[in-house]
């Protein structure tokens, strides 16, 4: 599973002209907020969705070294199976080693979920939609968790 996490001070993803995930850390007292793309492999289980989500909740990349568990800072969940693009041949990237939607969407659920447990804010974007991915991205500051 690959997560590329953004600090953002605002994002939020749109499907067929409406808004179906946002999160604006300012309006609950956060400085930032974070954005993580979720891919998924073939190999992943419902303990990797676990232990990214515990890394990326705790993940000090925000105001003074804090993490969203600190701050209590909003995460927006979007799963991006082009995260596992394969260029290394020609021109045209492959997609095997990206997950098929029924592996790889209850995990990307899990991730979420998990996040929710810990006690994070989380928003999501939709599973398998053309989504349209607005953000501002604070820093910048982008950071690849893989397990």
């Amino acid at each position: 599973m690959r997560v590329l996490v953004q600090r953002v001070t605002s994002a939020q993803v749109t499907v067929d002209d409406e808004v179906v995930g946002r999160i604006d850390p300012a309006a609950t007292g956060a400085p930032h907020g974070l954005l993580a793309l979720v891919g998924v492999t073939h190999d992943d289980t419902p303990a990797t969705a676990k232990a990214l989500a515990d890394k990326l909740f705790r993940l000090r990349i925000l105001d003074g070294e804090r993490s969203a568990a600190d701050l209590a800072a909003p995460i927006l969940v979007v799963s991006q199976f082009t995260l596992y693009a394969d260029t290394a041949k020609g021109r045209r990237p492959s997609w095997s080693a990206a997950a098929p939607g029924t592996v790889a969407e209850p995990l990307a659920d899990a991730l979420a979920a998990d996040l929710r447990a810990l006690g994070a804010t989380v928003a999501t974007g939709r599973f398998g939609a053309h989504m349209r991915i607005e953000l501002v991205n604070d820093g910048p500051v982008t950071i690849l968790l893989e397990a």
